[in-house]
């Protein structure tokens, strides 16, 4: 099967086996957890999605038509389809005094909200930090921002404007061609760090009883992410190269042309070079007495890297992945992320099957990444697919204290939206 044929799973939507109609699983660490997520885009979906993963019930609040980053190309359009998995739609005209009035009835029981809009957004809404507080103390209120308090803090970011202002971008590049990395990495692991200031903030509300306002910034956190370059820079009082120039700490940590492709291999140990010559036939080598240590390796590199690379160039790359993984080295074969829909390691317990929601493909099923943990020997799984704008909007409603007539009179109105 090739990687195209494994993008979708082939079920209808009416399979029995669909998550939605399955018996109710064992209890997950954040059962009972209300959230409702005001964002779009990445970082606050992230955020967002942790949470469900781990059992929040996480409404996503939408604007009429709903969030512009379902109908993103190129490379936001899986934003999306990733970010956005185990949460119900509410689709509302918060412009409307009705609708906020609702959203208001909603929020007085929740545990926490997530935002990731421009600084002052959620106030015009009237959904700022101080009155959503004063309503319910208990809230826990996480805004995902682009810099934390200080001279920047007004900036309008961008994962890849603060991995060029951080040097993340620089580190990734070419000397003279910073370059982003190839995901939204900053994004991604800022809603991780808002995600654990969430976690915090709730653990701390059980002793104290009070919630609070945390934010995660995407250039703190891009800070966060080269502060090991900052580190050796502070250690060997040598500025840092970018890591596609810089000279290793090891011997052998390199790119090698196969016959039918490229292997990353590292020998990080002195063992490691030992068990390596051996498992090659590298017998010149490894009687080096030169070459024992890693030191004399790094500093010989140009001598004996060329015999490496001949070696590796008559090889075909899944036997010689195969002895490396016999000799316990450290090596990857250089994948394209959807060669990831056929990685036997992630097909096995790392996908699940979530049927999109919008776009060409709509009602398809995607295999997408899980949460990347496992907990007392388990991984969690698809409860929700992506929801349709405004498909949970009625039950939203009806858990807010309206009626169904109240609710059908705001959806003829133009004030709430459910899908059809």
């Amino acid at each position: 099967m090739t990687a195209t044929a494994s993008l979708t799973t082939g079920q209808p939507a009416s399979d029995p086996q669909d998550p939605e109609k399955r018996p109710e699983e064992q209890a997950r660490p954040l059962d009972g957890l209300r959230v409702v997520e005001f964002s779009h885009m990445v970082m606050g979906p992230a955020t967002g999605v942790i949470l469900a993963d781990l059992g929040a019930d996480v409404l996503k609040v939408e604007p009429p038509g709903g969030d512009n980053t379902r109908r993103l190309k190129a490379s936001g359009g899986g934003y999306f389809a990733m970010y956005n998995r185990n949460k119900r739609s509410l689709c509302a005209d918060l412009r409307n005094p009705r609708a906020k009035a609702l959203v208001h009835a909603i929020l007085a029981d929740a545990d926490v909200l997530l935002e990731n809009f421009r600084p002052g957004a959620m106030d015009k809404l009237g959904f700022g930090y101080e009155a959503l507080s004063a309503a319910n103390p208990r809230l826990v209120y996480c805004s995902l921002k682009g810099f934390l308090p200080g001279p920047y803090g007004e900036r309008v970011a961008l994962d890849e404007v603060t991995q060029m202002m951080g040097g993340l971008a620089y580190m990734t590049g070419l000397p003279g061609k910073p370059m982003r990395a190839g995901s939204s990495i900053v994004d991604i692991t800022g809603g991780m760090f808002g995600a654990i200031a969430v976690l915090a903030a709730l653990q701390e509300r059980g002793r104290t009883g009070c919630g609070q306002r945390v934010t995660s910034a995407l250039f703190e956190t891009t800070a966060f992410i080269v502060g090991q370059h900052m580190a050796q820079h502070a250690v060997l009082g040598e500025e840092p190269q970018p890591m596609s120039v810089r000279r290793s700490a090891w011997g052998v940590y390199d790119l090698f042309d196969c016959a039918d492709g490229q292997l990353f291999v590292a020998v990080v140990s002195d063992t490691q070079w030992r068990q390596f010559c051996a498992d090659f036939g590298l017998d010149d080598l490894a009687t080096d007495a030169t070459l024992a240590e890693n030191a004399g390796r790094v500093k010989q590199r140009e001598r004996f890297m060329p015999a490496l690379r001949q070696l590796f160039a008559g090889l075909d790359r899944r036997k010689a992945a195969a002895k490396l993984a016999r000799a316990g080295l450290p090596f990857a074969e250089i994948n394209k992320p959807s060669d990831l829909f056929e990685d036997p390691h992630l097909a096995l317990a790392g996908l699940v099957d979530v049927r999109l929601a919008d776009g060409a493909r709509k009602g398809a099923q995607a295999r997408l990444p899980k949460l990347p943990v496992e907990m007392d020997g388990r991984r969690f799984e698809l409860r929700r697919h992506l929801p349709r704008i405004g498909e949970h909007t009625r039950e939203a409603a009806l858990d807010s204290g309206r009626s169904e007539d109240e609710i059908e009179a705001l959806i003829a109105a133009g004030v709430l939206f459910e899908s059809q």
